[in-house]
């Protein structure tokens, strides 16, 4: 399994930007899919954005498409999420996750980082 824990959340007036960090550790990961995930209090868990780990095939989600982007550090395990023109519905606490190439499931999460956006 991959460890993964994320960082660099925190508190933010609208408008502003934070850039959240994920350390990748535990097994070679040049097969796996990194993504982005946020739950605000009472919804559901949503995706924000996935990258492979040889930098292709990055998404965003609708909702964070000119805003939001992810990068990757292959040399350093570290994915990125940098966000920008933040919004107080960006407001969650944001995991990043890995699945293998091969599998539809998200199977290893990080602890997650609380993104506080004030209007």
């Amino acid at each position: 399994q991959v460890q993964l824990v994320e960082s660099g959340g925190g508190l933010v007036q609208a408008g502003g930007s934070l850039r959240l960090s994920c350390a990748a550790s535990g097994r070679t990961l040049s097969n796996y899919f990194i993504g982005w995930f946020r739950q605000a209090p009472g919804k559901e868990r949503e995706f924000v954005s996935t990258i492979r780990w040889n930098g292709s095939s990055a998404l965003l989600a609708d909702s964070v498409k000119g805003r939001f982007t992810i990068s990757l550090d292959n040399a350093k395990n570290m994915i990125y999420l940098q966000m920008r023109i933040l919004k107080p519905e960006d407001t969650a606490v944001y995991n990043c996750a890995a699945r293998h190439e091969g599998s539809n499931m998200w199977d290893s999460w990080g602890q997650g980082t609380q993104v506080t956006v004030s209007s």
